[in-house]
């Protein structure tokens, strides 16, 4: 029998390396583990996915649609949620990057923070300044400037305010250049929102009903990872947000459940799954669409709300990230 103690009566240890049932040792060691987590690009596949989705909309589409806006649907439960989360101090400037008509920055300017409030969109920021200047509020600057703009040839310089905010409009090429220009801005703490799967535009219960699962973004992620790439510390809180859809008839709620498969598709899909994704969606509909009780009654934005409307409304969740200098 094999010594399993030596001559003091210790237990023997076997050496580490092991022979093989014939006695002879292996020929090498076994391959180094490469984790994948520290060896990706995270920035590099957030370009590419982003060239594979939906084009971005341009500051035409956005003047369009600033009409339809206003700091009038805030206070609401998402800004409330969001500047909690922010715990900007009393006294501290900010910069609202992606401003739109100033769902964070007329409450902030309210509160008697000085904030520059950024849109590459005019349309948005001309509703903005007739809200600033109806409300009486100085302390709110608005700024025409896009993402991919000389910030310095604006006057935002590295750490030109304490706190940079993003709410709900990252949707860059490049994110990382977004993630660093927003750190460099500010000299304390950064917050932003992105979505946790799909986009604002899309139903994540359609897409899953309809065999899309698979192709809903994950974008928060990304940003996670390329700030902890860079030695940054963020964290990460949630924060729903609920979207009410009506529509006058089964055939409109179609065809904008149709444009959302369409926004998640993308090039990320062939025409023959997206076309057999949009022959599950009509039964889904039929499921899912019931008489609206407040047909009729004003909506968030004012507007009528309409006959039909989804069982369950529609719910996005944005993950809030926030880091500190």
């Amino acid at each position: 029998m094999p010594r399993t103690r030596d001559a003091k009566g210790f237990p023997m240890v076997e050496n580490s390396i092991h022979e093989t049932p014939g006695g002879s040792r292996p020929d090498k060691p076994a391959a180094a583990f490469t984790p994948l987590l520290t060896t990706r690009d995270w920035n590099e596949e957030w370009k590419e996915l982003q060239k594979a989705r939906r084009a971005a909309d341009d500051a035409s589409h956005w003047d369009k649609r600033a009409a339809t806006f206003g700091s009038k649907d805030a206070p609401n439960p998402y800004v409330e949620r969001f500047l909690k989360l922010a715990a900007i101090r009393p006294g501290e400037s900010v910069l609202d990057m992606g401003c739109g008509t100033g769902a964070l920055s007329m409450p902030l300017g309210a509160a008697g923070h000085l904030v520059v409030a950024a849109d590459f969109s005019r349309g948005m920021l001309g509703v903005l300044e007739g809200e600033l200047a109806e409300r009486g509020i100085a302390s709110v600057t608005p700024k025409l400037m896009s993402w991919e703009d000389d910030w310095a040839a604006h006057a935002v310089l590295p750490g030109s305010v304490d706190v940079a905010v993003a709410s709900r409009s990252i949707a860059t090429a490049d994110l990382k250049d977004s993630l660093m220009r927003l750190t460099d801005a500010a000299r304390r703490r950064v917050c932003i929102t992105l979505p946790t799967g799909g986009s604002p535009r899309t139903d994540e219960r359609v897409l899953t009903a309809v065999g899309l699962q698979n192709q809903l973004g994950r974008d928060y992620l990304y940003a996670f990872a390329i700030l902890a790439e860079e030695g940054l510390k963020p964290e990460v809180s949630y924060i729903e947000s609920t979207r009410p859809d009506t529509f006058d008839t089964p055939e409109e709620a179609y065809e904008t459940f149709s444009r959302m498969v369409d926004d998640a598709a993308g090039a990320l899909v062939s025409a023959a799954e997206r076309d057999a994704a949009l022959a599950r969606l009509r039964p889904w509909l039929a499921d899912n669409l019931v008489e609206n009780p407040r047909a009729g009654r004003p909506d968030r934005k004012g507007e009528p709300e309409k006959r039909l409307a989804l069982r369950e409304p529609r719910k996005i969740t944005w993950a809030f990230i926030a880091w500190d200098k």
